[in-house]
């Protein structure tokens, strides 16, 4: 007979935002002790309960959007703009998290950008040029599908340049994000965490289901071979880029459900943050309805 496995205990009700217990603590990171399998905050019982809280989610976060594109819209001073990094190995679920948490907004607001490999004329240029190129307009909602980690990432994993010259970025990326934070940024960054066994099953899945062959890329199996490397990599970007205003979030990502919920809640939260109003009338309201009754 097999054994039974053991079924996952209930989340336990927190009074904590979701912000706060998911996002990184200050100090060293043991990438071990982060269970990939966590519904950290989860207000359900599992996996029955996702798609009704996640839906539950659309009103607020549509609402927020609206107030943070009508403020950019109306070149109010200081209007603020929303920047999503995903960050995570192949298979994580950016993509996942794009179409469904994402994908509740409107997205007149919002400005996707996937990187890939840099082309020669960003290469030409240094690693950051083409990350500002692709920043968010005031009022809209950024997100990033991989992103200037890359180059303490895979640059590292690879030895694409020196040790010398990327063991430098990690200073350089945190004053860099502390000159978008001056600007009006919120930055949410979301590292979608899944184990090694998860990713192997989701590889193998796109093997088995034709609809899903234009999805797998061979070259996802010689990056899996560095999986240590990766781990060291990213414990390195957890540990010195985590800073008090641009922390990281360790999304748990082995259950796609709760992933999805997560990055939709944590943006809920900081746009709640934010305070929105709606913008006021530069004009005379009863003047104009006047004019529009007489037209």
């Amino acid at each position: 007979m097999s054994k039974k496995t053991k079924k996952p205990a209930a989340p336990v009700p927190s009074s904590q935002s979701l912000t706060e217990l998911l996002r990184l603590p200050a100090g060293e990171v043991d990438m071990t002790s982060f269970d990939t399998t966590a519904t950290t905050g989860f207000p359900g019982d599992g996996k029955a309960d996702a798609p009704a809280l996640t839906e539950a989610l659309a009103p607020e976060l549509g609402d927020l959007q609206e107030r943070l594109f009508a403020n950019g819209r109306v070149a109010e001073a200081g209007a603020r703009k929303i920047l999503i990094v995903l960050q995570g190995m192949d298979t994580s679920g950016k993509g996942g998290v794009i179409r469904h948490a994402i994908g509740m907004v409107d997205p007149q607001g919002v400005h996707i950008k996937a990187f890939k490999a840099p082309t020669e004329e960003e290469r030409a240029h240094p690693y950051l040029w083409r990350i500002e190129r692709e920043l968010p307009e005031p009022g809209f909602i950024g997100i990033f599908d991989r992103s200037h980690y890359e180059d303490v990432l895979v640059v590292r994993v690879n030895n694409l340049v020196e040790q010398s010259v990327w063991s430098k970025r990690y200073d350089e990326i945190n004053a860099w994000e502390e000159g978008l934070l001056a600007d009006g940024t919120v930055l949410i960054k979301c590292f979608l965490n899944i184990s090694s066994a998860e990713q192997k099953a989701r590889l193998l899945a796109r093997l088995d289901d034709p609809t899903k062959h234009w999805k797998y890329n061979p070259g996802d199996v010689d990056e899996r071979a560095k999986w240590p490397l990766y781990q060291q990599a990213y414990r390195a970007v957890l540990e010195r880029c985590s800073t008090q205003h641009a922390p990281w979030f360790v999304i748990p990502s082995d259950r796609k459900w709760y992933r999805n919920w997560a990055v939709a809640q944590l943006l809920v939260e900081h746009l709640r943050a934010l305070n929105l109003h709606w913008p006021l009338a530069d004009f005379d309201v009863e003047a104009e309805k006047l004019r529009v009754s007489n037209s």
